[in-house]
């Protein structure tokens, strides 16, 4: 067998083309996140200082919107243009969606820590690629929730901020499918396009390097994963949740703790690689890779285009809300993971000290999810029928 990671490692750093942290092996799973905490507030601070200097595009396009609104158009009044406002806003929200307890979860702590063995690798990578298969629909959902008959407060700015809005999720889109063209001659043809290196096509190179036949690759769900599909899919999509939970559920629930857990998942792969010599290189952990430099340029975007969408402190816990429902179902598909990788049993979000700032305001999900289990095709997930007519959730309420 060749040994292939020296494209990982090189002198126990990482090269910058693999992590941004070259020292990551050498930190603890606390001190990644507390280093993405970091990195993050200081990448929204620069794209502040852009939006606030005169001879930057990013100030341009604001500006341009703000000169065609009255004066009295609330669209001078949000966030983006008060002294300060954004900065605040942000800092809040990303200080409670980085303090949840899903981005220390056992599962992500140890697999960082190395504490998996290669058959175990395999049921991570089958399991949580129904995961990766899911995400990026919610994304094209909460897309159409955006349109020129929308609720907007700006009059003759409505459509124009639905748009950048669009924009903004429609990058999120574009990077997962492996699509991008600004020109018609950058237009693939159709072979091309139907070849296109998406996210899931990334997902089957760590297939290749754990040695998964492709026969093997696609398995029915675990609960815990059809129920945070549908729980991405229901706040991305469903009309009982507004077009400001969806793009929250789509960007700061889903964006911001993205980097921080595939750089735990790509540590710890790194470590059983070196250790039982498996023949993982750089192109079979690609997927990791990239949604690690990718997701902080993601998390950005979407929060200046969510802060045209809130007005005052209720938008704010409408935000955090909606926030808390994406991350109590991650929380609740990585226990089941965890159970069904190591065959041990993992404490669910009820059975930790989940601080009340993270528990569910209302019940809308849980009727919801309980509706969406009997739509599922029963062959699709584990035991299908006795899910569908599962009446317990792992969501923790108020």
């Amino acid at each position: 067998m060749t040994h292939c990671f020296s494209d990982l490692v090189v002198e126990g750093q990482l090269p910058e083309t693999v992590h941004p942290m070259p020292d990551l092996l050498n930190k603890s799973a606390e001190a990644v996140l507390a280093a993405f905490r970091d990195s993050q507030r200081a990448d929204f601070s620069a794209i502040i200082g852009d939006v606030n200097r005169p001879e930057t595009v990013l100030h341009a396009v604001f500006a341009e919107l703000a000169g065609r609104a009255a004066a009295d158009n609330p669209f001078h009044r949000v966030a983006l243009f008060r002294s300060g406002a954004l900065e605040r806003m942000f800092l809040d929200l990303h200080d409670h969606v980085m303090g949840h307890p899903v981005w220390r979860h056992p599962f992500f702590v140890r697999v960082f820590d190395g504490d998996i063995d290669l058959p175990q690798l395999r049921r991570f990578a089958t399991s949580y690629f129904n995961q990766i298969k899911n995400t990026r629909q919610c994304v094209a959902m909460a897309i159409g929730r955006f349109h020129g008959l929308m609720d907007l407060p700006y009059g003759p700015l409505n459509e124009r901020v639905a748009e950048i809005t669009q924009i903004s999720l429609a990058q999120l889109v574009a990077d997962e499918y492996g699509l991008g063209s600004h020109d018609v001659d950058d237009y693939p043809d159709l072979g091309h396009l139907f070849r296109s290196r998406t996210h899931i096509v990334m997902y089957r190179q760590l297939f290749d390097g754990l040695g998964i036949a492709a026969d093997d690759q696609d398995q029915p769900m675990l609960w815990g994963v059809a129920d945070n599909v549908l729980i991405q899919r229901l706040v991305a999509g469903d009309p009982a949740f507004t077009p400001l939970e969806a793009l929250a559920s789509v960007g700061l629930g889903m964006e911001w703790g993205v980097p921080e857990f595939f750089s735990l998942l790509l540590g710890g792969m790194i470590r059983v690689a070196q250790r039982d010599a498996l023949p993982l290189n750089a192109r079979d952990l690609e997927v990791f890779i990239a949604h690690v430099r990718y997701d902080v340029l993601h998390a950005v975007s979407v929060m200046l285009v969510t802060s045209l969408h809130m007005n005052d402190d209720r938008d704010v816990s409408v935000v955090k809300n909606a926030c808390n429902t994406l991350m109590a179902g991650r929380y609740g598909m990585m226990t089941d993971v965890y159970a069904h990788v190591f065959g041990e049993k993992c404490p669910a979000l009820a059975e930790i000290a989940l601080e009340s700032r993270y528990r569910l305001t209302d019940a809308r999900i849980e009727m919801a999810l309980l509706q969406a289990r009997h739509t599922i095709a029963a062959k699709r997930v584990v035991r299908g029928d006795e899910y569908r007519a599962r009446t317990e959730t792992s969501l923790v309420f108020a």
